[in-house]
């Protein structure tokens, strides 16, 4: 179908701030400039806590969301997007407040290390120390560890699919569901999506390439499934996923090759890609207005997967 009327509306309004694109300017320039864009405003949550957790690097800064109500509630650790290169608990704000509001659950948001300065595998290795810590740690937030939940946008849906393998690889955490919107899944650029959206619809494959770049210390690391999890031997055995693309973005086919896989695999996962869409789109609630629709979608299958979890399984 074509663009989504609401998308052009934002694409329009990003353009406008008369940017640079991030790949032709420096990581910190990138991040100076992405905090100049309008910052959307979440509801209300009954607590709010940030706190330092210990992290591979030392303190590792997460944001702490908790609804209303007694408790204790499931636990999601949320990954923000952004490359790997920009973004932080400020820029993740709106989004970890709406999926507490509407899961009913509390949102650990993790502020993980970026690159360039940290590369490969600071980011995964940060999100899945967070994500043990969430585990436990639970009392302590009013969480439940038996329900545990990751997910990401983008660059933080990468990670939450990485923080799911590494689980399994280490003997961590049940995860109960991982939520993998628009996510990054390999380095490669030669799909249909990389060529139909290249450019004019938010995020581009020369940024996508600047931030492999940036991210990666060596041509190996992106054969390594924590940063590519497409590269994994096997998904078997993972959790349950929610797989969400955007019609007019780059990531489109990598994000639906990986839900399929996952499928063929045995995995529970739903690919539910939203036409007419760009990427960021899960972000913009209360501006386009397919943005409610997909976290009405996304925290609707979080609850599910949460009482999945709570239930006794027939061999109890």
């Amino acid at each position: 179908m074509p663009l989504d009327p609401q998308a052009r509306a934002v694409i329009d309004n990003v353009n406008a701030l008369g940017q640079p694109p991030a790949y032709t300017i420096s990581a910190q320039e990138a991040r100076a400039n992405f905090k100049l864009r309008p910052k959307l405003v979440g509801p209300e949550v009954a607590k709010v806590e940030n706190r330092n957790i210990p992290g591979p690097g030392g303190d590792l800064p997460v944001r702490i969301y908790t609804p209303e109500g007694t408790g204790p509630f499931p636990v999601l650790a949320w990954f923000h997007g952004g490359g790997w290169v920009v973004g932080d608990l400020e820029s993740a704000d709106a989004t970890a407040r709406n999926l507490c509001v509407s899961a009913d659950c509390v949102v650990v948001s993790v502020d993980y290390r970026l690159a360039p300065e940290i590369k490969f595998p600071g980011a995964s290795d940060d999100c899945y120390a967070a994500t043990v810590w969430a585990a436990n740690n639970a009392g302590s937030i009013n969480g439940d560890a038996a329900r545990i939940a990751v997910g990401g946008d983008s660059a933080g849906g990468n990670l939450a699919a990485a923080v799911s393998l590494m689980a399994a690889d280490r003997n961590g955490p049940s995860i109960a569901m991982q939520l993998l919107v628009y996510p990054v899944t390999d380095r490669k650029f030669d799909n249909v999506s990389y060529s139909d959206n290249a450019k004019g619809y938010m995020l581009e494959q020369e940024t996508m390439r600047w931030y492999w770049n940036h991210y990666l210390a060596s041509d190996a690391d992106a054969a390594n499934p924590y940063a590519a999890p497409q590269q994994a031997t096997s998904v078997a055995g993972q959790p349950p996923a929610l797989v969400i693309t955007a019609e007019f973005d780059p990531l489109r086919d990598e994000g639906e090759v990986y839900g399929k896989r996952l499928q063929e695999a045995g995995v529970e996962t739903t690919i539910s890609r939203y036409d007419g869409m760009i990427h960021g789109f899960f972000a913009m609630v209360g501006v386009i207005d397919k943005s409610a629709v997909v976290m009405a979608e996304a925290t609707s299958a979080l609850k599910a997967a949460f009482a999945r979890a709570a239930a006794p399984s027939a061999a109890d």
